[in-house]
Protein backbone atom coordinates (compact mmCIF):
# COMPACT_ATOMS: atom_id res chain seq x y z
CA UNK A 1 0.00 0.00 0.00
CA UNK A 2 1.25 3.56 -0.81
CA UNK A 3 1.31 6.26 1.40
CA UNK A 4 2.62 9.99 1.48
CA UNK A 5 4.32 11.47 4.15
CA UNK A 6 6.97 14.10 4.76
CA UNK A 7 10.81 13.77 6.59
CA UNK A 8 13.50 16.30 7.23
CA UNK A 9 16.98 14.94 6.43
CA UNK A 10 20.17 16.87 6.46
CA UNK A 11 22.58 16.37 3.75
CA UNK A 12 25.62 17.35 2.98
CA UNK A 13 26.97 17.16 -0.52
CA UNK A 14 30.10 18.48 -2.23
CA UNK A 15 29.95 20.67 -5.36
CA UNK A 16 32.00 20.42 -8.26
CA UNK A 17 33.38 22.89 -8.05
CA UNK A 18 34.77 21.38 -4.67
CA UNK A 19 35.13 18.24 -6.25
CA UNK A 20 36.99 20.13 -8.71
CA UNK A 21 39.60 21.27 -6.51
CA UNK A 22 40.21 18.23 -4.15
CA UNK A 23 41.69 17.24 -7.33
CA UNK A 24 43.62 20.12 -8.06
CA UNK A 25 45.48 19.81 -4.85
CA UNK A 26 46.22 16.25 -5.19
CA UNK A 27 47.96 16.89 -8.22
CA UNK A 28 52.31 17.09 -8.02
CA UNK A 29 53.65 20.18 -9.58
CA UNK A 30 54.59 18.59 -12.95
CA UNK A 31 50.63 16.76 -13.16
CA UNK A 32 49.20 20.54 -12.42
CA UNK A 33 50.98 22.34 -15.25
CA UNK A 34 49.13 20.05 -17.80
CA UNK A 35 46.11 20.72 -15.73
CA UNK A 36 46.50 24.10 -16.04
CA UNK A 37 47.68 23.56 -20.04
CA UNK A 38 44.36 21.34 -20.92
CA UNK A 39 42.30 24.01 -18.93
CA UNK A 40 43.81 27.08 -21.17
CA UNK A 41 42.86 25.41 -24.44
CA UNK A 42 38.99 24.62 -23.61
CA UNK A 43 38.82 28.21 -22.06
CA UNK A 44 39.75 30.79 -24.28
CA UNK A 45 38.57 33.35 -21.09
CA UNK A 46 42.03 31.94 -19.47
CA UNK A 47 45.00 33.42 -20.37
CA UNK A 48 48.42 32.88 -19.32
CA UNK A 49 51.04 36.43 -18.53
CA UNK A 50 50.54 38.47 -15.69
CA UNK A 51 48.22 42.35 -16.61
CA UNK A 52 49.02 45.64 -15.35
CA UNK A 53 45.09 46.56 -13.63
CA UNK A 54 43.99 50.07 -14.44
CA UNK A 55 41.03 51.23 -12.02
CA UNK A 56 39.24 52.58 -15.04
CA UNK A 57 38.88 48.77 -16.00
CA UNK A 58 36.67 47.94 -13.22
CA UNK A 59 33.52 47.72 -15.09
CA UNK A 60 31.22 49.24 -11.99
CA UNK A 61 32.63 52.73 -13.11
CA UNK A 62 31.07 52.49 -16.49
CA UNK A 63 27.40 52.21 -14.59
CA UNK A 64 28.19 54.25 -11.38
CA UNK A 65 26.87 57.69 -13.02
CA UNK A 66 23.76 55.29 -14.59
CA UNK A 67 22.87 53.15 -11.56
CA UNK A 68 20.23 55.69 -10.16
CA UNK A 69 19.36 56.55 -13.47
CA UNK A 70 17.49 53.42 -15.03
CA UNK A 71 15.32 50.63 -13.44
CA UNK A 72 15.97 47.64 -12.55
CA UNK A 73 16.96 45.49 -15.17
CA UNK A 74 17.84 41.56 -14.14
CA UNK A 75 20.46 41.58 -16.09
CA UNK A 76 22.15 43.48 -13.37
CA UNK A 77 21.93 40.73 -10.76
CA UNK A 78 23.55 38.34 -13.80
CA UNK A 79 26.32 40.79 -14.28
CA UNK A 80 26.88 42.16 -11.09
CA UNK A 81 29.64 39.38 -10.09
CA UNK A 82 31.53 40.56 -12.90
CA UNK A 83 32.47 44.08 -11.22
CA UNK A 84 35.59 42.79 -9.86
CA UNK A 85 39.21 44.39 -10.50
CA UNK A 86 41.79 43.42 -12.34
CA UNK A 87 43.78 42.06 -10.00
CA UNK A 88 41.47 39.85 -8.11
CA UNK A 89 41.48 37.92 -11.24
CA UNK A 90 45.26 37.23 -11.51
CA UNK A 91 47.38 33.99 -9.72
CA UNK A 92 50.80 35.44 -9.41
CA UNK A 93 52.60 31.69 -8.40
CA UNK A 94 55.95 34.29 -8.40
CA UNK A 95 57.92 36.32 -6.17
CA UNK A 96 60.62 38.77 -7.22
CA UNK A 97 63.45 36.66 -5.03
CA UNK A 98 61.92 33.33 -5.72
CA UNK A 99 65.00 31.44 -7.74
CA UNK A 100 64.55 30.18 -10.76
CA UNK A 101 63.59 26.01 -10.73
CA UNK A 102 64.37 24.73 -14.07
CA UNK A 103 63.33 20.56 -14.29
CA UNK A 104 66.41 19.08 -15.86
CA UNK A 105 65.33 17.06 -19.42
CA UNK A 106 67.38 14.29 -19.73
CA UNK A 107 67.11 12.86 -23.39
CA UNK A 108 67.60 9.04 -24.43
CA UNK A 109 66.57 6.67 -26.76
CA UNK A 110 64.38 4.32 -26.08
CA UNK A 111 65.75 0.26 -26.07
CA UNK A 112 63.90 -0.47 -28.70
CA UNK A 113 65.35 2.38 -30.96
CA UNK A 114 69.20 1.15 -29.71
CA UNK A 115 68.07 -2.72 -30.84
CA UNK A 116 66.72 -1.34 -34.56
CA UNK A 117 69.51 0.27 -35.18
CA UNK A 118 72.43 -2.46 -34.46
CA UNK A 119 69.53 -4.92 -36.34
CA UNK A 120 69.57 -2.23 -39.48
CA UNK A 121 73.46 -2.87 -39.65
CA UNK A 122 73.30 -6.35 -40.14
CA UNK A 123 72.66 -8.41 -43.50
CA UNK A 124 69.51 -10.56 -42.52
CA UNK A 125 66.63 -11.85 -44.82
CA UNK A 126 63.70 -10.09 -44.66
CA UNK A 127 61.50 -12.63 -43.13
CA UNK A 128 63.82 -12.96 -40.49
CA UNK A 129 64.60 -9.33 -39.79
CA UNK A 130 60.35 -8.88 -39.69
CA UNK A 131 60.83 -11.19 -36.63
CA UNK A 132 63.29 -9.95 -35.12
CA UNK A 133 61.78 -6.34 -35.10
CA UNK A 134 58.37 -7.96 -34.03
CA UNK A 135 60.21 -9.31 -30.84
CA UNK A 136 61.73 -6.11 -30.08
CA UNK A 137 58.58 -4.87 -29.78
CA UNK A 138 57.84 -7.78 -27.65
CA UNK A 139 60.25 -7.29 -25.00
CA UNK A 140 59.44 -5.77 -21.42
CA UNK A 141 61.08 -2.00 -20.12
CA UNK A 142 63.75 -4.40 -18.24
CA UNK A 143 64.65 -6.06 -21.55
CA UNK A 144 63.16 -9.63 -20.78
CA UNK A 145 61.02 -11.32 -23.06
CA UNK A 146 58.34 -12.58 -21.16
CA UNK A 147 55.60 -14.65 -23.65
CA UNK A 148 56.28 -18.29 -24.49
CA UNK A 149 57.32 -18.53 -28.11
CA UNK A 150 54.67 -21.03 -28.96
CA UNK A 151 52.04 -17.86 -27.99
CA UNK A 152 54.48 -15.55 -30.22
CA UNK A 153 54.12 -17.86 -33.11
CA UNK A 154 49.56 -18.27 -32.76
CA UNK A 155 49.84 -14.46 -32.02
CA UNK A 156 51.76 -14.31 -35.62
CA UNK A 157 49.70 -16.62 -37.30
CA UNK A 158 45.88 -15.40 -36.41
CA UNK A 159 46.55 -11.83 -36.28
CA UNK A 160 49.41 -11.22 -39.36
CA UNK A 161 48.72 -14.05 -40.99
CA UNK A 162 52.49 -15.17 -40.74
CA UNK A 163 53.02 -18.97 -40.30
CA UNK A 164 56.18 -20.30 -38.94
CA UNK A 165 57.64 -22.75 -37.04
CA UNK A 166 59.07 -22.14 -33.16
CA UNK A 167 62.78 -22.68 -33.92
CA UNK A 168 62.47 -19.81 -36.78
CA UNK A 169 61.36 -17.60 -34.10
CA UNK A 170 64.40 -19.19 -31.73
CA UNK A 171 66.96 -18.11 -34.52
CA UNK A 172 65.37 -14.71 -34.59
CA UNK A 173 66.00 -14.64 -30.24
CA UNK A 174 69.37 -15.46 -30.91
CA UNK A 175 70.17 -12.40 -32.93
CA UNK A 176 68.55 -10.31 -30.47
CA UNK A 177 70.62 -12.08 -27.71
CA UNK A 178 73.30 -11.00 -29.61
CA UNK A 179 73.06 -7.34 -29.49
CA UNK A 180 74.24 -4.70 -27.06
CA UNK A 181 73.26 -4.23 -23.88
CA UNK A 182 74.37 -7.81 -23.40
CA UNK A 183 71.31 -10.23 -21.72
CA UNK A 184 68.68 -8.43 -23.84
CA UNK A 185 65.93 -10.91 -24.96
CA UNK A 186 66.88 -13.23 -22.13
CA UNK A 187 63.37 -15.09 -20.96
CA UNK A 188 64.79 -15.45 -17.05
CA UNK A 189 67.36 -14.22 -15.16
CA UNK A 190 69.84 -17.73 -15.33
CA UNK A 191 69.96 -16.92 -19.61
CA UNK A 192 70.12 -13.37 -18.71
CA UNK A 193 73.25 -13.88 -16.83
CA UNK A 194 74.66 -16.64 -19.37
CA UNK A 195 74.70 -14.71 -22.21
CA UNK A 196 76.49 -11.54 -21.04
CA UNK A 197 79.34 -14.61 -19.02
CA UNK A 198 79.58 -16.19 -22.90
CA UNK A 199 82.04 -14.35 -24.03
CA UNK A 200 83.96 -13.50 -20.85
CA UNK A 201 87.43 -15.05 -20.56
CA UNK A 202 89.64 -16.36 -17.65
CA UNK A 203 89.17 -19.11 -14.96
CA UNK A 204 86.58 -16.68 -13.30
CA UNK A 205 84.28 -16.05 -15.44
CA UNK A 206 84.62 -19.98 -16.48
CA UNK A 207 83.88 -20.54 -13.00
CA UNK A 208 80.95 -18.35 -12.86
CA UNK A 209 79.59 -20.27 -16.28
CA UNK A 210 79.28 -23.21 -14.51
CA UNK A 211 77.73 -22.10 -11.20
CA UNK A 212 74.55 -20.40 -13.08
CA UNK A 213 74.06 -22.72 -15.62
CA UNK A 214 74.39 -26.06 -13.21
CA UNK A 215 74.44 -24.88 -9.50
CA UNK A 216 71.71 -22.25 -10.42
CA UNK A 217 69.54 -22.69 -7.43
CA UNK A 218 72.25 -23.24 -4.48
CA UNK A 219 73.32 -19.50 -5.81
CA UNK A 220 70.24 -18.43 -5.50
CA UNK A 221 69.66 -19.54 -1.79
CA UNK A 222 73.44 -19.02 -0.82
CA UNK A 223 74.89 -22.61 -0.60
CA UNK A 224 78.01 -21.68 -1.24
CA UNK A 225 79.72 -24.62 1.49
CA UNK A 226 77.59 -27.13 -1.21
CA UNK A 227 78.82 -25.18 -4.60
CA UNK A 228 82.54 -25.45 -3.53
CA UNK A 229 81.69 -29.22 -2.68
CA UNK A 230 80.04 -30.05 -6.18
CA UNK A 231 82.35 -27.58 -7.96
CA UNK A 232 85.41 -28.70 -5.97
CA UNK A 233 86.79 -25.60 -6.05
CA UNK A 234 88.38 -23.53 -3.01
CA UNK A 235 86.44 -20.38 -1.50
CA UNK A 236 88.85 -17.85 -3.15
CA UNK A 237 87.98 -19.44 -6.55
CA UNK A 238 84.00 -19.16 -5.30
CA UNK A 239 84.68 -15.70 -4.32
CA UNK A 240 85.94 -14.83 -7.53
CA UNK A 241 83.60 -16.19 -9.36
CA UNK A 242 80.98 -14.45 -7.23
CA UNK A 243 82.71 -11.12 -8.10
CA UNK A 244 82.34 -11.97 -11.61
CA UNK A 245 78.63 -12.59 -11.25
CA UNK A 246 78.47 -9.60 -9.20
CA UNK A 247 79.31 -6.99 -11.60
CA UNK A 248 76.48 -8.83 -14.06
CA UNK A 249 73.50 -6.67 -14.92
CA UNK A 250 70.60 -8.46 -13.80
CA UNK A 251 67.98 -6.04 -15.75
CA UNK A 252 69.64 -4.73 -19.46
CA UNK A 253 67.12 -2.67 -20.26
CA UNK A 254 67.65 -0.41 -17.44
CA UNK A 255 71.02 0.75 -18.47
CA UNK A 256 72.12 4.19 -18.77
CA UNK A 257 72.27 3.78 -22.33
CA UNK A 258 68.54 3.48 -23.04
CA UNK A 259 67.88 5.88 -20.78
CA UNK A 260 64.54 4.24 -20.22
CA UNK A 261 64.04 5.29 -16.45
CA UNK A 262 66.30 8.35 -16.26
CA UNK A 263 63.34 9.94 -18.45
CA UNK A 264 61.35 10.01 -15.00
CA UNK A 265 62.44 13.30 -13.08
CA UNK A 266 61.58 14.30 -10.03
CA UNK A 267 60.00 17.80 -9.55
CA UNK A 268 59.92 18.75 -5.91
CA UNK A 269 56.81 20.73 -5.15
CA UNK A 270 58.19 22.18 -2.13
CA UNK A 271 61.61 23.58 -0.84
CA UNK A 272 62.86 23.05 2.46
CA UNK A 273 66.07 25.72 3.20
CA UNK A 274 68.08 25.82 6.69
CA UNK A 275 68.81 29.97 6.76
CA UNK A 276 70.46 30.98 10.20
CA UNK A 277 69.50 27.90 12.13
CA UNK A 278 65.79 28.70 10.63
CA UNK A 279 63.67 26.56 7.93
CA UNK A 280 62.12 28.29 5.38
CA UNK A 281 59.58 26.58 3.51
CA UNK A 282 58.36 28.02 -0.25
CA UNK A 283 56.53 26.46 -2.64
CA UNK A 284 57.33 25.55 -5.95
CA UNK A 285 55.37 27.76 -8.78
CA UNK A 286 57.96 27.81 -11.47
CA UNK A 287 55.76 24.83 -13.38
CA UNK A 288 52.52 26.79 -13.13
CA UNK A 289 52.49 29.78 -15.05
CA UNK A 290 50.52 33.12 -14.00
CA UNK A 291 47.33 33.74 -14.99
CA UNK A 292 44.58 35.83 -15.64
CA UNK A 293 41.58 36.46 -17.11
CA UNK A 294 41.10 37.70 -20.98
CA UNK A 295 40.27 41.32 -21.35
CA UNK A 296 39.10 40.29 -24.99
CA UNK A 297 36.01 38.24 -23.42
CA UNK A 298 35.92 41.10 -20.49
CA UNK A 299 35.65 43.76 -23.39
CA UNK A 300 33.31 41.37 -25.15
CA UNK A 301 30.93 41.08 -22.02
CA UNK A 302 31.30 44.95 -21.39
CA UNK A 303 29.82 45.66 -24.89
CA UNK A 304 26.70 43.43 -24.01
CA UNK A 305 26.08 44.89 -20.88
CA UNK A 306 26.26 48.62 -22.10
CA UNK A 307 23.40 46.70 -24.97
CA UNK A 308 21.14 46.59 -21.91
CA UNK A 309 19.24 44.06 -24.04
CA UNK A 310 19.81 41.47 -26.96
CA UNK A 311 19.09 41.98 -30.74
CA UNK A 312 18.39 38.83 -31.33
CA UNK A 313 18.82 34.87 -30.03
CA UNK A 314 22.33 34.50 -31.32
CA UNK A 315 23.47 37.48 -29.09
CA UNK A 316 21.99 35.88 -26.03
CA UNK A 317 23.70 32.49 -26.97
CA UNK A 318 26.90 34.62 -27.29
CA UNK A 319 26.27 36.34 -24.14
CA UNK A 320 26.14 33.43 -22.47
CA UNK A 321 28.82 31.66 -24.18
CA UNK A 322 30.89 34.74 -22.88
CA UNK A 323 29.69 35.03 -19.10
CA UNK A 324 29.92 31.64 -18.48
CA UNK A 325 33.66 31.19 -19.64
CA UNK A 326 34.50 34.50 -17.41
CA UNK A 327 32.87 32.75 -14.54
CA UNK A 328 34.78 29.33 -15.14
CA UNK A 329 38.48 31.46 -16.06
CA UNK A 330 37.35 33.61 -12.63
CA UNK A 331 36.81 29.89 -10.58
CA UNK A 332 39.72 28.36 -11.91
CA UNK A 333 42.18 31.20 -10.70
CA UNK A 334 40.57 31.00 -7.54
CA UNK A 335 41.21 27.35 -7.06
CA UNK A 336 45.16 27.59 -8.25
CA UNK A 337 45.28 30.09 -4.97
CA UNK A 338 43.06 28.27 -2.95
CA UNK A 339 45.65 25.31 -3.56
CA UNK A 340 48.47 27.29 -2.66
CA UNK A 341 47.28 28.08 0.42
CA UNK A 342 46.46 24.61 1.32
CA UNK A 343 49.73 23.11 0.24
CA UNK A 344 51.92 25.66 2.27
CA UNK A 345 49.21 25.79 5.18
CA UNK A 346 49.53 22.03 5.68
CA UNK A 347 53.88 21.80 4.48
CA UNK A 348 54.36 24.48 7.18
CA UNK A 349 52.43 22.11 9.64
CA UNK A 350 54.39 19.09 8.64
CA UNK A 351 58.09 21.06 8.92
CA UNK A 352 56.99 22.80 12.44
CA UNK A 353 56.44 18.95 13.88
CA UNK A 354 59.39 17.63 12.32
CA UNK A 355 61.53 20.42 12.72
CA UNK A 356 64.10 18.59 14.03
CA UNK A 357 64.44 16.37 11.37
CA UNK A 358 65.00 18.75 8.63
CA UNK A 359 67.29 20.68 10.65
CA UNK A 360 69.61 17.77 11.37
CA UNK A 361 68.78 15.14 8.41
CA UNK A 362 68.79 12.06 11.22
CA UNK A 363 66.05 9.79 10.66
CA UNK A 364 66.04 8.67 14.76
CA UNK A 365 64.70 12.35 14.97
CA UNK A 366 61.40 11.86 13.24
CA UNK A 367 58.35 11.66 15.72
CA UNK A 368 55.53 9.71 15.12
CA UNK A 369 52.84 11.11 12.90
CA UNK A 370 49.45 10.61 11.54
CA UNK A 371 47.45 12.40 9.29
CA UNK A 372 44.95 13.29 12.22
CA UNK A 373 47.59 15.05 13.86
CA UNK A 374 47.85 17.47 10.85
CA UNK A 375 44.75 17.75 10.19
CA UNK A 376 43.67 18.74 14.03
CA UNK A 377 46.15 21.31 13.84
CA UNK A 378 45.29 22.98 10.29
CA UNK A 379 41.83 22.73 11.31
CA UNK A 380 41.09 20.62 7.78
CA UNK A 381 39.71 17.11 7.24
CA UNK A 382 42.04 13.97 7.34
CA UNK A 383 41.39 13.56 3.29
CA UNK A 384 42.19 16.52 2.38
CA UNK A 385 45.84 16.40 4.41
CA UNK A 386 46.05 12.96 2.29
CA UNK A 387 45.67 14.53 -1.09
CA UNK A 388 47.93 17.52 -0.21
CA UNK A 389 50.78 14.57 0.58
CA UNK A 390 49.80 12.45 -1.67
CA UNK A 391 52.43 11.87 -4.49
CA UNK A 392 54.70 15.29 -4.05
CA UNK A 393 58.01 15.43 -3.13
CA UNK A 394 59.86 18.36 -1.09
CA UNK A 395 63.55 19.16 -1.67
CA UNK A 396 65.87 19.09 1.89
CA UNK A 397 69.36 19.99 2.39
CA UNK A 398 69.52 16.18 2.99
CA UNK A 399 67.60 15.06 -0.36
CA UNK A 400 63.92 15.32 -2.16
CA UNK A 401 61.32 12.83 -0.81
CA UNK A 402 58.00 11.80 -0.79
CA UNK A 403 55.96 13.95 1.71
CA UNK A 404 54.30 10.30 3.07
CA UNK A 405 57.72 9.30 4.05
CA UNK A 406 57.02 11.57 7.27
CA UNK A 407 54.37 9.87 8.11
CA UNK A 408 54.28 7.12 10.60
CA UNK A 409 52.89 5.59 13.82
CA UNK A 410 54.15 5.72 17.02
CA UNK A 411 55.12 2.49 19.60
CA UNK A 412 56.28 2.44 23.11
CA UNK A 413 60.25 1.88 24.23
CA UNK A 414 61.28 0.27 27.47
CA UNK A 415 61.12 3.42 29.02
CA UNK A 416 57.26 4.15 28.23
CA UNK A 417 57.98 7.10 25.41
CA UNK A 418 56.46 7.11 22.41
CA UNK A 419 58.65 6.72 19.15
CA UNK A 420 58.35 6.61 15.14
CA UNK A 421 58.26 3.17 13.59
CA UNK A 422 60.46 5.21 11.35
CA UNK A 423 63.01 5.48 13.72
CA UNK A 424 63.09 1.72 14.65
CA UNK A 425 63.27 1.03 10.89
CA UNK A 426 66.19 3.10 10.90
CA UNK A 427 67.73 1.50 13.81
CA UNK A 428 67.16 -1.85 11.87
CA UNK A 429 68.40 -0.74 8.98
CA UNK A 430 71.75 0.44 10.95
CA UNK A 431 71.76 -2.46 12.78
CA UNK A 432 72.03 -4.91 10.02
CA UNK A 433 74.16 -2.61 8.08
CA UNK A 434 77.25 -3.14 11.14
CA UNK A 435 76.82 -7.23 11.10
CA UNK A 436 78.70 -9.92 10.10
CA UNK A 437 77.97 -10.37 6.78
CA UNK A 438 79.43 -14.20 6.77
CA UNK A 439 77.18 -14.88 9.35
CA UNK A 440 74.35 -12.23 9.02
CA UNK A 441 71.66 -11.82 12.05
CA UNK A 442 68.65 -13.38 12.16
CA UNK A 443 64.90 -12.01 12.40
CA UNK A 444 64.93 -13.78 16.29
CA UNK A 445 68.55 -11.99 16.43
CA UNK A 446 67.44 -8.80 15.51
CA UNK A 447 64.87 -9.08 17.44
CA UNK A 448 66.71 -9.60 20.74
CA UNK A 449 69.47 -6.82 19.91
CA UNK A 450 66.66 -3.85 19.32
CA UNK A 451 65.14 -5.11 22.76
CA UNK A 452 68.27 -4.63 24.41
CA UNK A 453 68.94 -1.10 22.91
CA UNK A 454 65.24 -0.51 24.28
CA UNK A 455 62.48 -1.18 21.31
CA UNK A 456 60.67 -4.35 22.45
CA UNK A 457 59.64 -5.83 19.38
CA UNK A 458 58.14 -9.26 18.26
CA UNK A 459 60.24 -11.36 15.38
CA UNK A 460 57.23 -10.94 12.83
CA UNK A 461 57.68 -7.09 13.69
CA UNK A 462 60.90 -7.11 12.76
CA UNK A 463 60.27 -9.40 9.59
CA UNK A 464 57.53 -7.00 8.16
CA UNK A 465 60.26 -4.26 8.84
CA UNK A 466 62.75 -5.43 7.04
CA UNK A 467 60.51 -6.31 3.77
CA UNK A 468 59.08 -3.10 4.17
CA UNK A 469 62.98 -1.47 3.80
CA UNK A 470 63.54 -3.87 1.10
CA UNK A 471 66.02 -5.93 2.61
CA UNK A 472 66.29 -10.11 2.54
CA UNK A 473 66.35 -12.75 5.09
CA UNK A 474 69.87 -13.02 6.33
CA UNK A 475 70.44 -16.33 4.19
CA UNK A 476 70.45 -14.63 1.22
CA UNK A 477 72.44 -11.12 2.94
CA UNK A 478 75.33 -14.29 3.71
CA UNK A 479 78.54 -13.27 1.52
CA UNK A 480 82.15 -15.26 2.01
Amino acid sequence: MLKQSLSQRLQQKLSPQQIQLMKLIQLPTQALEERIQEEMEVNPALEEGTEVADPSDDLSNEWEDEAGKEEYDPMDDYLSDDDIPDYKLQANNYSADDEAYDAPVIVGKDMSDILKEQLSMRSLAPQKEALCKYLIGTLEDDGYLRRELLDIVDDLAFSLGIFIEVQELEDALRVIQSMEPSGVGARDLQECLLIQLQDREGTSAACARSIVKDHFDALAKRHYSKMMSQLDISEDDLKSALDEISRLNPKPGHTAETGSQATQTVIPDYVIQVVDEQLELRLNGRNAPELNVSREYKDMLQHYKKAKQFGSEQEKDAFNFVKQKLDSAKWFIDAIKQRQQTLILTMSSIMRFQEEYFLTGDERKLKPMILKDIADEVGMDISTVSRVASNKYVQTPFGTFLIKKFFSESMLNSEGEEVSTREIKKILEDSIGEEDSRDPLTDDALAKLLKDKGYPIARRTVAKYREQLGIPVARLRKTL
